[in-house]
C-alpha cells in the first residue's frame, strides 16, 4: 500500500507524485519533469512537485478555490505574451499570482524590448505550448520561450499551478518554479 500524500493546502480526492502520474499531465508538461528528475541537480525539484486531480468542470478561480479550500494567494496563473518589435513576434510566459495583475504593458514590454506586448492569441498559446487553454502552465513551456515569474511567486512556499490540462493541477515550491530552465525572476512583474 503506498503512502497518502497530504498536500499543503487545500482538500484534494487524489494527491500523487507528478513523476507518478505521465499520462494526467500534457505531454509537454510530463516529458520537462521526466527530463528535469534525470539531471542530478533538477531531481529534488522535480520530486517536489504534486499533482492534485481536480474537475475541469470546476476550472474557474472563485469555484475552484471554494471547491477544493484552496485559498486564492496559492494560486498562480501562467500568462502566454506576444511581445512584438519591428516583423517580429516573440513568445513568453508570465507567472503571476492569481491575486494580483501582470504589467503587460511596462514591465514586461520593457524586459523583453518590445515596442508592443499583449496577450497571445488563445489559439497561438495553445498550438505554441502544446497544452490545453486554462491549464497552460510554465513546466514543459518550449525552451527559447523567456519565462518570467514575478518575485512574489517565487518566494511563496507553495503555488498552485496547471499541468497542462484543464482537468487537475500542480503544486509546488515557489522556489522551484524560480529553478525552471530559462526562468527570470523579476520584482514588480504584477500590481
Amino acid at each position: 500500500m503506498s503512502e497518502q500524500i497530504v498536500p499543503p493546502f487545500g482538500r484534494f480526492p487524489v494527491v500523487r507524485a507528478a513523476l507518478d502520474v505521465h499520462d494526467e499531465l500534457a505531454a509537454p508538461v510530463a516529458d520537462a519533469l521526466k527530463n528535469w528528475d534525470a539531471h542530478e541537480d533538477g531531481q529534488e525539484a522535480a520530486r517536489s512537485v504534486l499533482y492534485v486531480d481536480t474537475d475541469p468542470d470546476k476550472a474557474d478561480t472563485a469555484v475552484f478555490c471554494e471547491t477544493y479550500g484552496t485559498p486564492l494567494e496559492y494560486s498562480a496563473n501562467c500568462v502566454v505574451v506576444a511581445a512584438k518589435r519591428g516583423g517580429e513576434v516573440t513568445l513568453a510566459a508570465a507567472v503571476v499570482l492569481a491575486t494580483t495583475r501582470l504589467d503587460v504593458n511596462q514591465v514586461v514590454r520593457r524586459h523583453l524590448g518590445a515596442r508592443k506586448a499583449s496577450f497571445a492569441p488563445m489559439d497561438t498559446a495553445v498550438a505554441e505550448t502544446g497544452m490545453e487553454y486554462g491549464g497552460i502552465t510554465p513546466v514543459g513551456l518550449p525552451a527559447h520561450w523567456p519565462l518570467l515569474i514575478d518575485e512574489a511567486v517565487a518566494k511563496a512556499p507553495h503555488v498552485l499551478i496547471g499541468s497542462g490540462r484543464r482537468r487537475g493541477k500542480l503544486i509546488l515550491p515557489g522556489p522551484v518554479l524560480a529553478r525552471l530552465p530559462h526562468a527570470e525572476v523579476l520584482p514588480g512583474l504584477a500590481t
